[in-house]
């Protein structure tokens, strides 16, 4: 990380200057830019991503009495766990985490069907899908990481608990057209109030609202949108446990397949002692919800202890147990805008997470799906709320999430039949393993590709850079900053800070990477000089760096563009990590693993949600120019 830019700072570079002096607000605001409904995990996405702009306001409103502590979900995808490198925080999940390298899979022993037997085990994650693992971690903490991330920031954001959401509405004549009242959950008398309410409710104008607020949100119906799908039928238990057991792959991701008991799923939990436990329970009839059975924690561990058989499982203590339908249920849009067509139309209310998706929590997508819509949403409203972009740029978050979700809806009924079947092998390998291999991508998070539109090109240029699908995540690699040597993955420049960035990769010689450095930086019609304002930074919008094929002791600094080691600042210092080289001496180089044209080079564009927007050769300075004509306002 950078700091000292503007002279000396004392303490933790991890705070905002601004935000070391700034006071947490004691009751809700009267206005505010971005109201955000419900603290779960796309929630604190947004609000953290928000968090970082000083001239954004944002609030947060929760239902609840404080902030979670245990339960609901827990995988992180490999996808999810870049995103948290762009938010700062990976290391310490990865350091907390258990990290899931293998899964198992056991089904009845033909022998013997009431006792189960190992079919096979897999590495979780392929060899070269991320740089990033697999992890699992408690919710709640990945709660607390964002929540840190937003005290950190200008504004020292911190959710306000125990208010409910009543009523929400839209004045389109108004600055602040959305209205929101919220009434008090608890009967606190001494409750600080704002301007516009009392003690027990408040009133909260804003420019845009999103419901993260649940499967049962009321953010999604004050717009008029319902949940459609798949009526549940099955019933489902999940505990957190601690537990004593002779079953060997205890510490291992598992599926247990067994003859009459139904199916267990094992997901081992941080802390090397806890493990969830999946337990398949009963079918349930038309119109009937899980909550009918009385299934009780007792109910769980006894068709645990079956499945097992003839394994001993003797839980010492239950952490926390639910129990839930499978049912996969879609909303038509993501926002409040039914008529789509009109050129200066954009919407205002939105929705995220469980309030537009909701599905089974067995593939482990619900809550990293959740965090990828917010981190979708959370740049386009601040290029849109600081003049950086059109409002229309909103429409374009419906559009982006939907049809991901509809693909998760999609995915979690296949999955969901499969490891309930009975009877599904084929050959001497389960059909539910195969499945699973055959999907490590998606379920890694890494298989999302969003279609070409006005934030992603189509794929002319893709043969320049073959491993950079435009459309897909930036698929980071090992790189050498050339200014100091030191060895790390290009894809860690790309920071949840709303700005695009502009990788250029040299072809052989260095002529069209000078050219094109020259052209943003001189030129007024360049992207460069077009979007960025008076004053700021050269790279305040676009962030552009160079990587070039030679070894870092073969050619210095001083060699490349001025662009590329820039001055910024109130004291104009020089930017030093604007450069990098391929890693020759580990093998590991970029150009060939992500299968870069060594002859020509390319420009990639990457969104600020480290999305591959579009490939370009170097020379392509009116194209580079006119991509981004399409979403950003000169200034």
């Amino acid at each position: 990380m950078q700091f000292h830019l503007n002279g000396f700072q004392a303490g933790d570079p991890n705070i905002h200057p601004d935000g070391a002096t700034a006071k947490q607000q004691d009751a809700p605001p009267a206005e505010t830019d971005v109201l955000i409904v419900g603290s779960g995990p796309a929630g604190l996405t947004l609000a953290a991503q928000l968090a970082v702009f000083s001239d954004v306001s944002s609030c947060v409103m929760e239902a609840k009495p404080g902030p979670m502590e245990k339960g609901q979900a827990d995988g992180v995808s490999c996808r999810s766990m870049e995103m948290f490198e762009a938010f700062g925080f990976a290391h310490s999940v990865m350091r907390e985490a258990y990290w899931v390298n293998e899964t198992t899979f056991w089904k009845p022993d033909p022998k013997n069907p009431q006792s189960i037997i190992r079919t096979g085990r897999i590495q979780d994650v392929e060899d070269g899908l991320s740089e990033m693992p697999h992890v699992i971690l408690n919710q709640a903490r990945v709660h607390d990481m964002y929540l840190g991330v937003m005290e950190r920031g200008p504004h020292r954001l911190a959710p306000f608990y125990a208010w409910r959401l009543s009523e929400i509405s839209l004045d389109d004549h108004a600055t602040h057209p959305v209205i929101a009242r919220f009434e008090k959950t608890d009967s606190a008398e001494d409750v600080s109030r704002n301007t516009t309410g009392t003690a027990n409710d408040c009133v909260i104008r804003a420019r845009y609202a999103v419901g993260c607020d649940g499967a049962r949100s009321a953010v999604r119906n004050s717009i008029g949108l319902e949940l459609k799908g798949d009526a549940a039928n099955k019933a489902w238990g999940v505990m957190d446990v601690l537990a004593v057991t002779d079953f060997p792959d205890i510490r291992q991701k598992t599926l247990i397949q067994s003859d009459q008991g139904g199916t267990l799923l094992i997901i081992p939990r941080e802390g090397g002692y806890m493990a969830r436990i999946y337990v398949e329970m009963e079918t349930l009839g038309e119109g009937e919800r899980a909550r009918d059975r009385n299934i009780s924690k007792e109910d769980l561990i006894r068709a645990a202890q079956g499945i097992f058989h003839p394994y001993q499982f003797a839980v010492q203590d239950v952490v926390w147990w639910s129990v839930y339908e499978i049912g996969q249920r879609l909303t038509d849009r993501f926002d409040n805008l039914e008529e789509r067509h009109g050129e200066t139309d954009h919407p205002r209310i939105f929705i995220a997470g469980d309030a537009c998706h909701t599905h089974s929590p067995k593939a482990g997508q619900g809550m990293n799906v959740s965090m990828g819509d917010s981190f979708n949403l959370g740049w386009k409203l601040a290029a849109v709320l600081r003049k950086q972009s059109a409002p229309n740029l909103l429409k374009s978050y419906s559009d982006e999430r939907q049809s991901v979700a509809q693909d998760l809806i999609d995915f979690d009924q296949e999955w969901s039949r499969i490891i309930s079947e009975r009877n599904s092998d084929d050959g001497d390998t389960p059909k539910f393993q195969k499945y699973f291999v055959q999907h490590g991508r998606y379920t890694a998070g890494v298989s999302v590709r969003y279609k070409p539109s006005r934030l992603t090109g189509t794929d002319t240029w893709q043969n320049l850079a073959k491993g950079f699908d435009i459309g897909m995540r930036f698929h980071s690699a090992p790189v050498i900053r050339l200014a100091d040597a030191k060895p790390m993955h290009i894809g860690h420049t790309v920071k949840a800070d709303g700005r695009w960035r502009l990788f250029a990769f040299a072809g052989r010689d260095l002529t069209d990477l000078d050219k094109l450095c020259d052209y943003l930086a001189t030129d007024p019609a360049s992207p460069v000089q077009r979007y960025t304002r008076d004053g700021e930074d050269c790279d305040a919008l676009i962030d552009v760096r160079g990587i070039v094929q030679r070894g870092f002791r073969d050619i210095q600094i001083t060699d490349l563009p001025t662009l590329l080691r820039p001055q910024k600042g109130q004291l104009g210092l020089v930017d030093y990590e604007k450069a990098f080289c391929a890693d020759l001496i580990s093998g590991n180089d970029i150009y060939d693993m992500r299968g870069i044209d060594r002859d020509t080079g390319c420009i990639v564009i990457v969104r600020p949600d480290q999305y591959v927007a579009h490939i370009l050769p170097l020379n392509a300075h009116n194209d580079l120019a006119a991509f981004f004509d399409g979403i950003l306002l000169a200034q």
